[in-house]
């Protein structure tokens, strides 16, 4: 079998993982890296290494797409770059495979939808929470009308004081950058409403605020690494104890003075860590939503609540006490026995996900049935929720939904 030729752009940590060095693990028959490509020369070399790949490196988009001639390009670069990266590699000949979100402002969705419906290549986006198995119970259950048609939903999101302060630590700590975690990180959750309820949203208030990271901070400093307040920051990180960060980020902040442990405190932080916000849907369904990054559990609550009952999911990732080897969902219809469904926790990447999303996206025989599967329309429509969000949290009014 003729293994599919795949680039990545972007090679930091999540590229050097999940898409680099798992990717070759548990897909190397069907796949092979042909180059890798980061702006940063130290980074990219050491991603080789990290790898274990002899596939070309460059520090330059054009040159590795012109002499590499990926089939696929994966993106995963700083989100405000996705646009640039993804129409070249469209231009190129090449199908898409992104991170989310797909892009951090409307003109630069709009940039790539035409791009990708000009040149008649694709764009996938990296959602694998759809494919974590309580999220695929959850469909299945909505579709089969259980609880009738859902009239409104509770959705809060949980990060932990490890996992939620580690976006303030980096470029995602700054707007320009991520967009804000209402497009960054809540790219996923959006995408999981429209997924779930199968319906476009039309409107979105919303409120953010910064609580606990950025100026709130009691001391700061320029970077965790020789802290003169380490021994006092409930936050301070240290780096040294994984190898591989130290590879990816310490030596090549050499080059372009980037560092992978900047201080939560920063006085220049301008993203919210603590939000909400009331989206309404096509058909008139409610959702209240939020997102907490500062939590001593991660992990999220949602429920659907329908015109014959209820569907209720607590999922826990980490918390201060143990963790059942088993995720439950609640399915209480109005006027009948309430059931337990029952799924065992599965190992890996979100929950077993990320496995399954790379089975999709590189098997072309793979089966979906649940239309798992993220196309640059719903890339589009979860990124345009996010920068909703983040406008109506600005201005205090609520904003129109942009469709796709």
């Amino acid at each position: 079998m003729e293994r599919r030729r795949v680039a990545i752009v972007g090679t930091g940590h999540r590229g050097t993982g999940m898409w680099g060095r798992e990717l070759v693990e548990r897909y190397g028959g069907v796949v092979e890296i042909a180059g890798l490509c980061d702006i940063n020369a130290r980074r990219v070399a050491a991603a080789q290494r990290l790898i274990g790949t002899n596939a070309p490196a460059y520090t330059q988009l054009a040159p590795m797409l012109r002499e590499v001639k990926p089939e696929t390009v994966i993106v995963t670069t700083r989100d405000d770059t996705h646009d640039d990266v993804i129409v070249a590699a469209l231009e190129s000949g090449a199908n898409v495979i992104t991170e989310k979100p797909m892009a951090t402002t409307a003109a630069k969705i709009r940039r790539i939808l035409d791009a990708s419906a000009r040149t008649g290549r694709r764009v996938d986006v990296t959602f694998n929470y759809r494919y974590s198995p309580f999220a695929a119970k959850l469909k299945e259950l909505l579709a089969s009308g259980v609880i009738g048609d859902v009239v409104s939903v509770d959705f809060h999101w949980y990060l932990d004081t490890a996992h939620g302060a580690d976006y303030f630590r980096r470029w995602h700590a700054y707007s320009r950058y991520s967009g804000t975690l209402f497009v960054h990180k809540a790219t996923h959750h959006f995408d999981l409403l429209n997924w779930y309820l199968g319906a476009n949203p039309v409107e979105v208030f919303a409120r953010g605020s910064l609580r606990h990271y950025g100026r709130r901070g009691p001391f700061r400093g320029p970077r965790c690494r020789d802290c003169p307040h380490a021994g006092e920051c409930d936050f301070h990180f240290d780096m040294t104890r994984k190898a591989s960060l130290e590879e990816l980020y310490e030596a090549p902040s050499a080059e372009d003075g980037y560092v992978r442990d900047a201080c939560v405190f920063r006085e220049d932080i301008d993203i919210w860590d603590t939000m909400s916000a009331d989206l309404l849907y096509e058909g008139g369904v409610q959702v209240t939503y939020s997102l907490n990054a500062c939590m001593p559990i991660e992990g999220h609550h949602l429920a659907f609540n329908g015109t014959k009952g209820r569907i209720q999911l607590r999922h826990r990732e980490t918390q201060p006490f143990p963790i059942s080897d088993y995720d439950e969902i609640l399915v209480m219809p109005n006027f009948s026995t309430a059931e337990a469904v029952r799924l065992p926790r599965i190992e890996g990447g979100h929950f077993g996900g990320d496995d399954r999303l790379r089975t999709h996206l590189f098997d072309a025989l793979a089966p979906d049935p649940l239309s798992q599967r993220a196309d640059a329309r719903a890339g589009a429509q979860a990124a345009l929720v996010g920068i909703a969000a983040a406008e109506s949290a600005r201005s205090g009014k609520p904003v129109h939904v942009e469709k796709p």
